[in-house]
């Protein structure tokens, strides 16, 4: 009697999907009772522990619900863009979110703040961080329809507090209700010194206070903001023109 199967079903009580892989990988393996008892069981625990890394990063960047899956390496560090290379690989090493320190991504439109922005937050994903993406007309539009309904705001508002990593985009579009300012001040100060956030804005510093409202609280809010992040200026041409569609055939009427 073989104890194949047994095995096999206790590993999927057990969840062990990457040593079912492996094991089953392992049968098909013609000399592989060449390989020791430790040897084969360390190909099935590697695989394992692969499954696990890979199950949890797609977890995370499902959860994050990025606007764009955008990657490290396709940040355009050119010159004159305001960014280089060795500035963007150390970001991407993540030290600064296990540190809880704020990143400001500041740029016209078309200079690439949300792909910057996204490019650090899948990045995240994949180091088992929490992420959550969020751009600020629409999560202000998403605390006001919850506002009726203590428990979905609550549980809105945890949310936003303890991500490792809560990316604003969009910042300043439009300003805060009394009730928005209160709202973002209490997570400000929920992640002040514990975690990160990612602010991209169009909007240059000096006018935030007048975006966000209501002077004393602005200064809450932005005391906690801006004295703990490092701030990067993208420029150049947008990045939009890349993506224009080619002409048209023909030579139309």
């Amino acid at each position: 009697m073989t104890l194949r199967q047994p095995n096999i079903e206790r590993m999927l009580q057990l969840k062990l999907s990457g040593m079912i892989e492996a094991l089953e990988e392992q049968r098909d393996i013609a000399d592989i009772e060449q390989l020791g008892f430790d040897d084969r069981l360390a190909m099935m625990l590697e695989r394992e522990v692969a499954h696990r890394d890979q199950k949890s990063y797609l977890n995370n960047l499902r959860q994050a619900q990025l606007r764009i899956r955008a990657d490290i390496q396709d940040v355009d560090c050119s010159a004159g863009r305001g960014i280089a290379r060795s500035t963007l690989t150390q970001l991407a090493a993540g030290d600064w979110i296990r540190q809880a320190v704020n990143l400001i991504v500041e740029g016209p439109t078309g200079s690439g703040k949300t792909f910057l922005s996204c490019a650090l937050a899948h990045q995240t994903c994949r180091q088992k961080q929490s992420v959550l993406y969020r751009r600020v007309p629409e999560l202000i539009s998403a605390l006001n329809h919850t506002r009726d309904d203590d428990e979905k705001h609550t549980r809105m508002m945890r949310r936003l507090a303890t991500v490792s990593l809560l990316v604003l985009d969009d910042w300043g579009l439009q300003g805060f209700c009394a009730e928005g300012r209160r709202d973002l001040l209490e997570i400000v100060e929920h992640r002040y010194g514990r975690k990160s956030i990612l602010i991209a804005s169009q909007i240059p510093m000096d006018h935030w206070p007048a975006v966000v409202g209501e002077p004393t609280i602005a200064d809450s809010i932005l005391d906690r903001i801006v004295h703990n992040a490092y701030h990067i200026e993208l420029a150049g041409e947008s990045q939009r023109k890349r993506h224009t569609p080619p002409p048209l055939g023909g030579s139309g009427t």
